[in-house]
């Protein structure tokens, strides 16, 4: 959960309405009718680029920013669209993800980069949404809708949980805020505009000599990742959930992978090395994972340091750390406790905060506290949006550095919340003020590069961090975790 409130309120009727004209694609050399010009693209790209950047934040590495920067710049210079200003960022996101905006602003998240294995495939990455960039692809999706907007304005997470959407949808939500600006040019993109970028990030692949067959790699890497989640779940006795990564908002099925394959193995020209030394170095010392200023994630506990908070989930229970809001899960993923930072304008009193946020008709009122936190907890019913009473419990806590929360009891039924109900509110007993042994072990994971030992994977898990599964994971990182063993003496990466 990030220190800060987002609110994308970008008209949909900026173009909506407006006179289309007719332009030449810059890649096909055909005229298309569009809503969106040349500048009108990098005009919206720019607008766009600021909220992101609010989003996710930039990862704080100016060397890491330069690396990518000049790979990104160099592959851009091979395209159809060479004298744009092209913007290349990393964002300081563990999702698994990278995407475009018109006008040339082209994001990967330190998430994706810890899961490439060279620059070459990272080459791939940014030279597929270069793709989508030169070929219009997002000015194409707002002439079909007739709108530059950014994606659906998410309800707030409190709304959803309080309209009875229960915990899936709450997480549901959070996944949308967090990709609300990239989601309206990502979103809609048709197979056939999948394949072009395709084949233009192999193309600039090829021009820049790195060898396109890096794209295949890159699918394969990412599909391992979504086939380690599923064997996790499965092996936690959950169902296998969808996958929110570069892969799951770029439709791709086995088709596609077939169709990357004979489009990398149309080159047949001589390329220089893939720079994995080089992409290796960049990398050391990057951040895995959540980063102190979205909170940490250590087993069954979370650690939020600028927040100066804590929570602990019950045995058997997850912790979903999202955009707005901590969730406390249960295994079955439908009953929970759901964290939230109070806007400062809902009022002075827990009182206040609750009839401002909560509208209730009715409901008692309990002072306690929580390991010396204040708090009020509050049961009650307020209308919704059919018009009928609907009951809620939440508790309003003054924390740290007068901050206020509200943590909200969710589930699916009322037959849920009463099995859940003992677990949630040990849950809420959890939190609590940053303590020294909190601090001490809300201490954030950074990649290294290290030589692969004869012993193999087995002796660096052992001094791994992570604690599920870290063989596996550590395999999953270095790319080998459907086979294959790295030479002894190669650098691979752990976390430390």
């Amino acid at each position: 959960m990030r220190h800060r409130c987002l609110s994308l309120c970008v008209s949909a009727a900026l173009l909506a309405g407006c006179a289309t004209t007719t332009v030449k694609n810059p890649v096909t050399g055909l005229k298309e009718r569009t809503v969106m010009s040349e500048s009108s693209e990098i005009a919206e790209g720019r607008k766009g680029h600021e909220q992101v950047l609010t989003e996710y934040g930039v990862y704080p590495n100016p060397q890491l920013q330069a690396y990518v920067n000049e790979l990104g710049q160099r592959l851009a210079s091979q395209s159809e669209r060479s004298t744009l200003e092209w913007h290349f960022t990393v964002l300081d996101s563990p999702e698994i993800n990278a995407f475009a905006l018109p006008g040339g602003y082209v994001y990967v998240t330190r998430g994706i980069m810890a899961y490439m294995e060279s620059e070459a495939d990272l080459a791939g990455v940014i030279g597929h949404e270069i793709g989508h960039v030169t070929a219009r692809h997002g000015a194409q999706r707002a002439t079909r809708q007739q709108s530059a907007g950014f994606g659906v304005m998410a309800a707030t997470l409190l709304g959803a949980v309080l309209e009875g959407a229960g915990v899936n949808g709450a997480g549901q939500m959070a996944s949308q805020v967090s990709q609300s600006v990239a989601a309206g040019y990502i979103a809609t993109y048709g197979r056939e505009q999948e394949s072009q970028a395709d084949r233009l990030g192999a193309e600039y692949l090829s021009r820049s000599h790195y060898d396109p067959r890096n794209m295949i790699d890159v699918i394969q890497v990412l599909k391992n990742q979504e086939r380690f989640a599923d064997d996790t779940a499965r092996a936690e006795g959950r169902a296998p959930q969808p996958h929110n990564n570069w892969l799951a908002s770029h439709p791709s099925n086995d088709k596609r992978l077939e169709d990357i394959t004979q489009i990398a193995q149309g080159y047949q020209g001589q390329y220089s090395d893939e720079n994995r030394s080089r992409y290796l170095q960049a990398i050391n010392g990057m951040t895995f994972g959540e980063s102190r200023e979205q909170g940490l994630t250590r087993g069954q506990n979370f650690y939020h340091e600028p927040l100066g908070i804590a929570l602990t989930a019950p045995s058997g229970w997850r912790v979903q750390n999202g955009q707005d809001a901590i969730t406390l899960v249960n295994a079955e993923g439908q009953a929970g406790l759901v964290v939230k930072v109070v806007p400062s304008k809902a009022g002075h009193s827990h009182e206040e905060m609750v009839r401002n946020l909560l509208k209730p008709v009715s409901g008692r009122a309990e002072r306690l506290a929580l390991n010396g936190l204040e708090a009020t907890h509050f049961v009650g019913s307020r209308g919704n949006q059919q018009g009928r009473a609907q009951g809620f419990e939440v508790t309003v806590v003054s924390g740290p550095e007068g901050r206020n929360y509200l943590l909200a009891y969710v589930a699916k039924d009322a037959a849920m919340m009463q099995r859940a109900y003992r677990q949630i509110r040990e849950a809420e007993g959890s939190f609590r003020a940053l303590t020294p042994e909190d601090h001490a072990a809300a201490r954030p994971w950074t990649l290294k590069a290290v030589p692969y030992p004869r012993g193999g994977f087995t002796p660096l898990a052992r001094q791994s961090p992570l604690g599920n599964a870290p063989e596996q994971q550590l395999r999953l990182i270095n790319g080998v975790y459907a086979g294959g063993e790295p030479k002894p003496g190669q650098l691979v990466k752990v976390v430390e």
